[in-house]
């Protein structure tokens, strides 16, 4: 049960771009970038988060800013592990912890190998026990969706890794489909762009400022422009360039049009009367990629069904988790009624 009792229970959004910790009584207690920077002379970590985000593209050559998570799953364990037992810890404080029961966020079409990975990986950061709830579920939950009843639901989770997109009724999820086009995705697609448009190479933090100040998926009224620094591809020395909103909503077009293509197959073979309930009651978007500017506008225009997003995007998965926690105990209880 941990040092405190129940209060010790914690929700982890274990994403690819950023971890959200959740913890029961006291709500969101951390969100850091899910990066570990490493020496690699002698295999030490050193330093987790925000402060190893802030050395990617600017480290000597024996430190390396590693994510352990790829497309939403575990593509380094021992770091992976390493990196859960930091962010325990930070998002306890200094009065220790005892050993809590987690709930994980893992991608909804995880195969039964990246399962047992995040499960194996919590368990080793010192969790007592794990449940692991599948991102569109949680969403759902976090963004105030009631998915216990009998109508459908449908969200759209876009991520650092993966786009989740399901349909949810009675609690489960009736239409699934999960796509490695997401955060990640859009900042290649920039930097792709701007190399090919003006012959400058810019690194990931960059193309993350492009995208958010001045990205979009759907035609602005105003083209608004932003100045960026970069390496000059013929001449090898810094340069600055202008970039345009209209530019990067082309840089986008393909990752975008990829997730409204598996929106349309997610919607091709939902039951007609869960179809009718969606139709009724619009899509909802969670996670950090429904924040780029037009993109409700963009999937809505495709779709012809209304496209919403939830109050705090970022955060609905890790509350999900959150409101998971509270159930815990019911859960238990009918495990216990089963032995």
């Amino acid at each position: 049960m941990g040092l405190f009792g129940m209060s010790s229970d914690m929700g982890i959004d274990l994403g690819t771009a950023s971890v959200l910790v959740y913890i029961k009584g006291k709500g969101i207690a951390l969100q850091e970038p899910s990066v570990v920077a490493i020496d690699k002379v002698n295999n030490k970590i050193l330093a987790v988060g925000q402060e190893a985000k802030n050395m990617i593209g600017r480290t000597p050559g024996n430190i390396v800013a590693k994510r352990p998570l790829r497309d939403g799953v575990i593509s380094d364990y021992d770091i992976t592990e390493r990196m859960l037992k930091d962010f325990i810890r930070k998002a306890y404080g200094s009065k220790g912890w005892g050993k809590p029961r987690l709930v994980v966020c893992i991608p909804c079409e995880a195969t039964e190998v990246e399962r047992r990975a995040v499960r194996d990986a919590a368990l080793s950061a010192g969790a007592s026990k794990v449940y692991l709830i599948e991102e569109p579920i949680a969403a759902a939950i976090g963004a105030g969706l009631d998915i216990s009843k009998p109508s459908g639901a449908m969200v759209i989770d876009i991520g650092g890794g993966t786009t989740d997109i399901a349909v949810i009724s009675l609690g489960g999820m009736v239409v699934r489909a999960s796509l490695n086009v997401a955060g990640d995705k859009f900042d290649e697609a920039i930097i792709r762009n701007i190399r090919k448009q003006h012959n400058i190479m810019i690194g990931e933090r960059t193309a993350e400022d492009l995208k958010m100040n001045i990205g979009c998926a759907y035609k602005k009224d105003t083209d608004t422009s932003m100045e960026v620094k970069g390496r000059d591809l013929l001449s090898g020395l810094p340069k600055n360039v202008l970039v345009t909103s209209e530019e990067l909503r082309e840089a986008l077009s393909d990752p975008v049009e990829e997730i409204a293509e598996c929106v349309h197959s997610v919607l091709e073979r939902t039951p007609p009367e869960l179809a009718a309930d969606i139709s009724e009651k619009g899509i909802v978007m969670t996670g950090g990629g429904s924040l780029l500017d037009g993109i409700d506008k963009y999937l809505n225009e495709k779709t012809k069904v209304p496209v919403v997003i939830a109050d705090d995007p970022v955060s609905c998965v890790a509350l999900g988790t959150g409101k998971a926690l509270e159930e815990l105990d019911k859960l238990e209880e009918l495990t216990a009624m089963n032995y």
